[in-house]
């Protein structure tokens, strides 16, 4: 079976490294410069980009044997023999041989580093063992994805500074609620596959309310860039109503037997992610142009 252009174009997960992406730029645009960062919001989210594909298409790699079991996973190009596993290792190399040298001719060595250092603890030490070994590997693994803002940060700044972090730890509270209620819902599947997730290993009420919980914590860290002056009033009243929304699903989760409501939580998270991020830049932009 001959592998087109969209299974290739399928390992490399778009649709989440294009929020990745998202998430890159307000690093960028957020970050102090004197000029427009052009170069950063171009080579540099090109570079971050394929080092993500690099990263999602390994995680196809890794995950293989456990895709065929699962039925949200079971079409995956490499499963269905459409492409083979030392094709896609290929495939993963290049993108992040291109990406990297991107990263290090045109941008900076930390960015290309810490980009590394996220590749490898997404595709390495979160799929192949602590996806495996413990129901907490999204809370330890998570830090991984939660990188492209900092990844951005330090392609203008070429340094770590707390404001990148926080827009870090945003990402990073938001994972554990964001995979969690997908967990509920699939839940069959990955008792299946063996995999340790929460409601498997703890119960489903025990991860309702760790989701609730944890809905609280980012609430939390989501009006962080108001208080510490990164965003202003724009941001605070969507950043608001947005919460609003999270924390009203994950109390219908909370109360609610009806697995509907993890897949609500899931798919609504997603939304929520990029609008928190857009809210960050359309508010920089916008009061940028109303001191100028």
């Amino acid at each position: 079976m001959k592998a087109t252009f969209k299974d290739y174009l399928t390992l490399c997960k778009p649709r989440v490294v294009l929020l990745m992406i998202l998430t890159s730029m307000v690093g960028i645009a957020l970050a102090p410069s004197v000029n427009f960062p052009f170069m950063a919001m171009s080579l540099g989210n090109i570079g971050i980009a394929l080092v993500a594909f690099s990263a999602a298409t390994l995680n196809h790699v890794a995950d293989q044997h456990i895709d065929k079991l699962m039925r949200r996973t079971e079409r995956r190009p490499i499963v269905q023999g459409r492409i083979s596993t030392k094709n896609s290792l290929l495939f993963a190399l290049i993108l992040c041989l291109l990406g990297m040298g991107i990263l290090i001719i045109y941008i900076n060595t930390l960015t290309a580093i810490l980009a590394f250092i996220s590749l490898v603890g997404y595709a390495i030490c979160y799929t192949l063992f602590l996806k495996h070994i413990t129901p907490q590997n999204i809370v330890i693994g998570g830090i991984a994805g939660a990188a492209p803002p900092l990844l951005g940060w330090t392609a203008v700044t070429n340094s770590i500074q707390a404001e990148a972090l926080i827009l870090v730890l945003i990402i990073y509270v938001w994972t554990p609620p964001h995979f969690w209620a997908l967990a509920i819902y699939r839940l069959e599947d990955y008792a299946k596959a063996n995999i340790p997730m929460l409601p498997h290993t703890h119960g489903v009420p025990f991860t309702k309310l760790n989701i609730l919980l944890y809905t609280i914590l980012l609430i939390c860290a989501s009006l962080m860039p108001y208080f510490i002056g990164m965003s202003h009033g724009i941001f605070l009243i969507g950043v608001i109503i947005a919460n609003g929304f999270f924390l009203y699903y994950a109390f219908q989760l909370y109360r609610n037997e009806d697995k509907k409501h993890a897949i609500q939580l899931f798919r609504y998270s997603i939304y929520y992610l990029g609008i928190l991020f857009l809210l960050l830049l359309i508010d920089h932009y916008l009061y940028r142009e109303v001191i100028i």
